[in-house]
């Protein structure tokens, strides 16, 4: 079965050098491999090691080519592979991750067993392991970090509803079409509701592994968090069916916080102290579970806090978007052909 490999970046001269080296290391067989590198005008020397890439490997594989996504953007880079592949199924890659050795092959496996789209597991690791940063992990691949989604914890093969890093037929694609590129954080979900629209299932199986890189700091993550709510919060004027409840937890968090202060100005202090207490509980939990089998760490006390921060972040900028949404919707919508 013939397979392309898809990668989008953007300045990420940082990471796109390991894992060009770990498509180099997949034990799948190269002469079936297609390798599409698409550089969103890197100001860096990504393009660069792209080119290098290809020149000195495109013998081996089936193809190799290095694209330009004119608009930077994630979700055009994405639309460029989805238009130029010329294999059988397509696997897309995040630049931020490194890949185990059978990480092609395993999803060709599950492929070949009558599957339309798969996709596996995606824990966080970090690059520098050091006594904050690996809390920052912790924090990250934590259920209060990470959410209840089954396609990030689940260890049975099962059908979810979305994918990290999936695998498309290329039948999906000449049915559903691509991304919607006007979306900035919610492309994936916008496309994964109108596949199962469309009928198509997403077998998520966890032996197929890939590896994101944490965020490298807390203001990074809180970054993360508060975009990744307030495009929640846009794409509900375009698709509010693409999400699932737990999106909306840390908005419930936000407006409970919201609520709760404002009734003790007025004197009812009473509630603002059970949800304190309450969510305290949890953190406190949450952070015990969390270190179970690790090494201790003096930053672990933190873990608390940071799931506040963390969640409070990611809850605002769902208000926030939502606030907006009906400003901007009719500008997010995606053009049909």
């Amino acid at each position: 079965m013939t397979v392309t490999v898809a990668i989008v970046a953007y300045n990420e001269e940082k990471y796109i050098s390991n894992l060009l080296d770990d498509l180099l290391n997949q034990d799948y067989d190269k002469s079936k491999m297609e390798i599409l590198l698409i550089d969103g005008c890197s100001t860096d020397g990504t393009k660069r090691i792209m080119l290098e890439f290809a020149n000195k490997n495109r013998s081996n594989y089936f193809n190799v080519d290095v694209l330009d996504n004119q608009e930077r953007i994630q979700a055009a880079g994405w639309n460029i592979a989805i238009e130029k592949f010329s294999t059988e199924m397509l696997i897309r890659v995040d630049a931020h991750v490194t890949l185990p050795s059978n990480f092609v092959s395993l999803n060709v496996e599950t492929m070949k067993g009558g599957e339309n789209i798969c996709g596996g597991v995606r824990p966080c690791v970090i690059e520098n392991k050091t006594q904050w940063g690996e809390i920052l992990l912790r924090v990250e691949n934590s259920l209060f970090g990470s959410s209840i989604n089954k396609s990030r914890h689940s260890t049975q093969k099962s059908y979810v509803k979305t994918l990290f890093h999936g695998a498309y037929r290329k039948e999906v694609f000449e049915k559903v079409g691509g991304f919607n590129k006007k979306l900035a954080r919610t492309e994936d979900n916008e496309l994964h509701y109108r596949m199962r629209e469309a009928g198509y299932k997403f077998c998520y199986n966890p032996s197929i592994k890939s590896y994101q890189y944490a965020r490298s700091s807390l203001k990074k993550m809180v970054k993360q968090k508060y975009g990744n709510g307030y495009w929640i919060g846009l794409t509900m004027g375009v698709c509010p069916k693409c999400f699932s409840l737990y999106h909306f937890v840390p908005l419930g968090f936000f407006l409970a916080i919201l609520a709760s202060s404002v009734l003790a100005c007025f004197g009812l202090w009473q509630f603002i102290a059970a949800l304190g207490s309450l969510y305290l509980l949890f953190c406190v939990a949450n952070t015990i579970i969390s270190s179970i089998g690790e090494k201790f760490n003096p930053f672990c006390f933190l873990m608390p806090i940071l799931f506040f921060v963390l969640h409070f972040s990611y809850g605002l900028g769902t208000f926030l978007g939502l606030l907006l949404m009906p400003i901007k919707r009719k500008r997010l919508k995606r053009e049909e052909k």
